[in-house]
């Protein structure tokens, strides 16, 4: 079924000063970029199955920003909504991902023989490893969520038309990121395969990579991550830069809207797009090698200034 742009339709009869958001009090991406000018060259546009402008900011307009992470503000309700809207999300794409231009290409890696490393990250402090994406089927849309699809020891799944068509999960307890980025390497390649196989292909471009409904999973897709035991460094004034430098990001174990407990963060890549999916793995494994090393010198009562990483 398309979207029904009939309240699309019935707003155009005011003037687009009127129907602009109030985003004075809004801290994301799309707040950011959106400004009563665009807003009205673009509110009258729509996607072919029916997607709006006000479609692709509402989540933007309700939630006016979080207290842990930097939010986008806006969705694709489907493929063409990133060239539809390209003079909003252009930006917007730029902004969240680094300075990514319109017209760079993106690139992918799903070889895990290319990881250097990643199956020694030490358990006493790395207490859980996961890897997951997303994934659209081109032209079509969910239309319900069943629940998700699990092997028998639950170290793979596959979450089914949440956010996305396809959620695709690989975790397990300890520290063997390489293990878990084989197999969801390995999983994602049967799964697109299966597709393939009933005429189906996922959304993709040379500049967007794989097309997800939020620009902040654009690309790859793929967030990896650990928990992990940083009780000393977690307390350490230098830990947000340690992070930033090392192009990862930090949450509560218990999701984005969680603070850490008794020391142990989740920490992950904080890009998706422009980094091969390998690159963005060996960041995780590089950068938690080193957090670990920093808290152990800070069990010890030592310094960590000459660990720290160089600016980029």
């Amino acid at each position: 079924m398309p979207f029904s742009n009939s309240h699309n339709t019935l707003k155009l009869r005011f003037p687009a000063e009127d129907e602009f958001p109030d985003l004075s009090s809004h801290n994301n991406h799309m707040a950011k970029v959106l400004t009563p000018e665009l807003y009205a060259e673009l509110r009258a546009k729509s996607t072919p199955s029916g997607f709006t402008l006000d479609d692709v900011i509402q989540t933007g307009v309700d939630n006016p920003g979080h207290p842990y992470i930097m939010t986008v503000g806006c969705v694709a309700g489907d493929e063409e909504s990133y060239d539809v809207f390209k003079e909003l999300f252009d930006p917007i794409i730029e902004d969240r991902h680094g300075g990514y231009k319109p017209g760079d290409e993106h690139k992918t890696d799903l070889n895990p023989d290319n990881l250097q490393g990643g199956d020694d990250l030490d358990p006493n402090y790395v207490l859980s490893s996961r890897v997951r994406t997303g994934r659209h089927s081109a032209g079509r849309r969910p239309d319900c969520a069943p629940p998700p699809r699990h092997n028998d020891n639950k170290t793979f799944l596959v979450w089914i038309n949440e956010e996305d068509h396809l959620r695709v999960i690989s975790m397990q307890k300890g520290g063997n990121m390489k293990e878990v980025f084989t197999r969801f390497c390995n999983g994602l390649t049967q799964i697109e395969t299966l597709f393939k196989s009933k005429n189906y292909e996922f959304m993709w471009n040379p500049h967007l990579g794989y097309i997800l409904t939020c620009p902040s999973n654009l690309g790859t897709g793929l967030r990896a991550g650990v928990h992990i035991k940083l009780p000393h460094l977690g307390k350490h004034e230098k830990f947000p830069e340690v992070l930033k430098r090392l192009r990862l990001q930090k949450r509560g174990t218990g999701g984005v809207d969680t603070a850490a407990v008794g020391g142990v963060f989740d920490v992950s890549n904080a890009d998706r797009l422009g980094f091969s999916e390998v690159e963005l793995v060996q960041m995780v494994v590089d950068g938690v090698k080193l957090l670990v090393e920093m808290e152990q010198r800070l069990e010890q009562g030592q310094a960590i200034d000459d660990l720290i990483p160089a600016q980029k």
